[in-house]
């Protein structure tokens, strides 16, 4: 693992919670709303949201009066998060590719392209085999990421913003395995300007088989937005698959 990955800064800074904070909430409570209408779980069900940022998907579920346990990186995220811990809503700072509790959730979710960060398929492998392990015998795991297949062609862009006094510089650009967007920050603040670059990987749907399946999950349907229309692998712009474990 990198000593310092580009997402562990990032994603603590308080820049970065500025520049996504409008991010649609509206949105999300009415994926979270239809999954739940899909998915069907029992009342009480165990959920574990993973890489849960400040919670807003945990929140939601929590309402509708699940067990929901967020794990995230990012200690800022969590600080922010446990404002909002309840009996039945649970907040933990936790690296997703170290073991968390084992054959315990009923659902796991991974939601808005929280994967695909890491510098290798081993990393990979044990983010995957942790979410994994966290569900029990007839537990099922959503995954939310990128359709890689229709993002390449959208994929090229420089863009510019203030919030706040606060101005970010954006370019976004692809090579043959990654997407990247690099974010320069200018601020009265600052002595000199901040850079970050995101990094995500170009995984597509048979890459997520693979791994799934080396992994003991099986990919039982897909979809292609949140509105679970079908996936289409040249106009979709979500990959939401949804898998189960494999009977032993």
């Amino acid at each position: 693992m990198e000593d310092h990955p580009w997402f562990k800064d990032w994603f603590n800074s308080p820049y970065y919670h500025l520049l996504y904070a409008n991010r649609d909430l509206k949105e999300a409570a009415e994926f979270i709303d239809k999954l739940i209408a899909h998915l069907h779980p029992a009342p009480g069900a165990t959920m574990l949201d993973v890489a849960c940022g400040k919670g807003r998907h945990s929140i939601h579920l929590a309402q509708k009066g699940f067990d929901v346990t967020g794990i995230d990186l990012s200690e800022e995220s969590i600080a922010e998060a446990l404002i909002h811990q309840t009996d039945n809503l649970h907040f933990y700072i936790h690296d997703m590719r170290l073991p968390f509790w084992i054959n315990y959730f009923d659902f796991a979710f991974n939601f808005f392209t929280s994967f695909g960060y890491f510098e290798t398929q081993r990393e990979n492998d044990n983010a995957i085999r942790t979410i994994a392990q966290s569900i029990n015998a007839n537990g099922r795991f959503v995954m939310d990421y990128l359709n890689t297949h229709c993002a390449e062609a959208n994929a090229i862009y420089n863009t510019e913003k203030d919030i706040h006094g606060v101005h970010y510089a954006i370019t976004k650009w692809t090579d043959a395995k990654h997407f990247y967007k690099k974010i320069i920050i200018t601020h009265t603040a600052l002595k000199e300007p901040l850079e970050y670059i995101e990094r995500v990987e170009k995984f597509t749907l048979e890459d997520f088989t693979k791994m799934f399946e080396k992994q003991g999950l099986q990919i039982q349907e897909v979809y292609g937005d949140y509105n679970f229309a079908p996936y289409d692998i040249n106009s979709s712009q979500r990959l939401i698959m949804i898998t189960k474990k494999n009977p032993k």
